[in-house]
C-alpha cells in the first residue's frame, strides 16, 4: 500500500515541477517577444535617430538595477579588463585614470610606467587624444590610451590652468598584488596587499619567506583599501598563515551546484608567527574573506575600522558577441558561520535604497577558541580606531574629489624633498576648510533627505506655506551640523589628505614609507605585536 501511495506523490512533485518549468519558460518568451517587437518598432519609428546599442545598454542596466550592484553586463571591452585585472598586466600608459565630462583625469601615474616617464602628473586633465576631441565623444575616451607595446600616442592636457602636450610610449603594465613589503623595527614583517588577482598567493608568500629570512618574528599584513577578488586567492593567502584542511568559506545559495565549501589544500608556510591583518570600510570581499577567516580561526588580531561588508559571490556567465553577464551567485559565510553582509538589497526603503542592518540586529557567533564576533556589517576588528574610518563626510568628501582636488591644489603650491619631514599641520586643514568653500563642496545628509520628502509631502496637502519658514531654520541648523561634522571627522580626513598629498611627491613607496612611521593603524599594529600578553588576551 505504501508504494501505491509513495509514487503517485512523487508523480504529483514531478508534473508539479514540469508545469511551473514550463510556465517559467513561456513567461520569458512571452516577455522577450514583447521587447523584440517594441525595440524593433522604435527604432524604425522614432522621430529622432536613435542607436540600438546605446539603447540596448541601457535596457540591460534598467533590468538589473533593482538587484545587488554587483550583477551587471559586460561589454566586449569591459570582459577584456576584466581578464587584465584579473592577470595583473596589460598593455598601456601605466596610470589609473577617472573620466569626467570631457576630459580624462590621470588619479595615479604609476612609477617609471609610461605615462610617469612622459611626465603626466596626477591632477592633470586629458581633453584631447591624438586628433579625437574628449568632448566630442560618447564613448569610452580611455580605450584611446591603448594599444600595442612600443606604439605613441600624443594627448593635450590641462595642468593648473595652461595646455600642453606630451607624447606616451605605451608598454606592458605589470600591476603588482603587493606593492610594497619592508622588515620594520629588525622583527616586524609589513606587506602591503593590494589587490586579488592570479598573482596574489605567490606575490604575498615571497614577501612572507624573504621577510622571515631577513628576521621576521612577526607580521602586519595590511588590506586596507583592498577592494577584492579571486576568491580562491583569498583562500590561499589564509593558507599560508593555518593547517591544510582548515575550512576558510562556505558559500550558500538558492542553486545546488553553488552550495560549496572551501578549504585549504596545500602546506602553511607559518601556523605560529603572531599577524594583525589592517582593514577598514574600503575592505571588501576577498579581503573580508582573508581577515574573518583568520579572525575566526583566532589566527590574528584584526586592527583598524569595520570592513565594507560585501557577502556576496560573483560568477561571470558568457553571453553572445564576447559579452558577459557577471551574476551574483551566492552568499559566503565565514568559519564561524557569519554572512557579513552589510546592506540587504531585497529589501528596500520608500527610496528604493537597500536597508542597512541595525546593529542591535546583528548576530553573535563564536570563533574556534571560543571568542565572540557578529555577523551582518562587515568585520569588525579586534581593535577599532578612529583614523581607519570612513563615516558619511569622508564618503562624501572622496566622492565629490574634494580630497584629490586639494592634494593636487597642495602639490603645485608647496615644495617637498623628503616625506620624513612632512606634516599635515592645523594651517594646511584651515586651507582645506577654505577650499571647500571656496568651490561649493555640498553634500546631502539622510536627515536632509527625510525632511525634503516631508516638505514634498506638505505641499501636497496645503501647507508647504506655512512651514516653509520653518524648514529654511531647520535647513541653515543642518548646514551648521555638516560643518561641524568636518571639524568632528578631522582625524579621518586628515590621514586621507596625507596619503593623497604624499603620493604626488614620493609615489606609493614613499607613502608606505610615511606610513610605517606615522600611521596611526600601522603603529597600533606593531605596539600589539611588541605586546606578547596584550595580543594573547586579544585572541583568547
Amino acid at each position: 500500500m505504501k508504494k501505491r501511495i509513495i509514487v503517485p506523490i512523487i508523480a504529483v512533485g514531478i508534473f508539479f515541477t514540469t508545469v511551473s518549468f514550463k510556465s517559467d519558460f513561456f513567461e520569458i518568451a512571452k516577455q522577450i517577444e514583447i521587447f523584440t517587437t517594441l525595440f524593433k518598432e522604435l527604432n524604425m519609428n522614432y522621430v529622432d535617430e536613435v542607436t540600438p546599442a546605446t539603447l540596448m545598454d541601457k535596457a540591460i542596466k534598467g533590468m538589473l538595477e533593482d538587484l545587488d550592484p554587483y550583477t551587471v553586463y559586460w561589454n566586449e571591452q569591459q570582459v577584456e579588463d576584466a581578464k587584465i585585472n584579473n592577470s595583473g598586466i596589460y598593455t598601456g600608459i601605466g596610470a589609473t585614470a577617472q573620466s569626467r565630462k570631457d576630459k580624462i583625469i590621470i588619479v595615479e601615474p604609476y612609477k617609471d610606467y609610461p605615462a610617469d616617464k612622459a611626465g603626466l602628473k596626477a591632477g592633470d586633465e586629458i581633453v584631447k587624444i591624438g586628433n579625437v576631441n574628449i568632448a566630442d565623444l560618447e564613448d569610452d575616451a580611455g580605450e584611446l590610451l591603448k594599444g600595442a607595446p612600443g606604439s605613441t600616442v600624443e594627448v593635450t592636457y590641462k595642468r593648473q590652468g595652461k595646455t600642453a602636450t606630451a607624447t606616451i610610449t605605451r608598454g606592458a603594465v605589470d600591476l603588482k598584488a603587493v606593492p610594497f613589503y619592508k622588515l620594520i623595527n629588525n622583527d616586524i614583517g609589513y606587506i602591503v596587499l593590494s589587490q586579488f588577482n592570479r598573482k596574489t598567493t605567490i606575490e604575498t608568500k615571497a614577501a612572507l619567506v624573504d621577510l622571515k629570512s631577513q628576521g621576521a618574528k612577526k607580521i602586519i599584513l595590511d588590506l586596507r583599501g583592498n577592494p577584492g577578488g579571486l576568491l580562491n586567492e583569498a583562500i590561499n593567502v589564509v593558507n599560508l598563515f593555518v593547517d591544510k584542511g582548515e575550512v576558510i568559506t562556505t558559500t550558500k545559495s538558492a542553486i545546488e551546484k553553488y552550495n560549496q565549501t572551501y578549504k585549504t589544500k596545500s602546506d602553511p608556510v607559518d601556523t605560529e608567527i603572531p599577524l594583525v591583518v589592517l582593514v577598514n570600510g574600503r575592505s571588501a570581499s576577498a579581503s573580508e574573506i582573508v581577515s574573518g577567516g583568520l579572525q575566526d580561526l583566532d589566527r590574528a588580531v584584526i586592527v583598524g575600522a569595520r570592513s565594507f561588508g560585501k557577502g556576496l559571490v560573483q560568477r561571470p556567465k558568457k553571453l553572445t558577441y564576447g559579452t558577459q553577464l557577471k551574476v551574483t551567485i551566492s552568499r559566503y559565510y565565514t568559519p564561524s558561520g557569519r554572512c557579513i553582509q552589510a546592506l540587504d538589497y531585497w529589501h528596500r526603503d520608500e527610496n528604493g535604497d537597500p536597508i542597512r542592518k541595525d546593529a542591535k540586529e546583528y548576530n553573535a557567533f563564536k570563533t574556534k577558541g571560543g571568542r565572540t564576533v557578529y555577523d551582518g556589517g562587515g568585520i569588525l576588528p579586534d581593535v577599532e580606531l578612529k583614523s581607519a574610518v570612513f563615516s558619511p563626510i569622508t564618503t562624501a568628501l572622496l566622492k565629490d574629489n574634494a580630497i584629490f582636488d586639494f592634494a593636487t591644489k597642495y602639490y603645485y603650491s608647496h615644495q617637498m624633498t623628503d616625506w620624513k619631514n612632512f606634516k599635515f599641520t592645523e594651517a594646511d586643514f584651515q586651507d582645506f576648510l577654505k577650499f571647500l568653500k571656496d568651490n561649493n563642496f555640498e553634500y546631502e545628509t539622510d536627515t536632509e533627505k527625510k525632511f525634503a520628502e516631508g516638505l514634498k509631502i506638505s505641499e501636497d496637502d496645503d501647507m508647504s506655506k506655512d512651514i516653509s519658514a520653518s524648514y529654511n531654520q531647520l535647513m541653515t541648523a543642518i548646514d551648521k551640523a555638516k560643518d561641524k561634522a568636518i571639524i568632528d571627522k578631522k582625524v579621518e580626513i586628515e590621514s586621507l589628505l596625507t596619503d593623497e598629498i604624499l603620493k604626488r611627491y614620493f609615489y606609493r613607496e614613499g607613502l608606505y614609507n610615511y606610513q610605517i612611521e606615522h600611521n596611526p593603524e600601522i603603529l597600533e599594529a606593531v605596539a600589539v605585536l611588541n605586546d606578547a600578553g596584550r595580543y594573547g588576551k586579544i585572541l583568547k
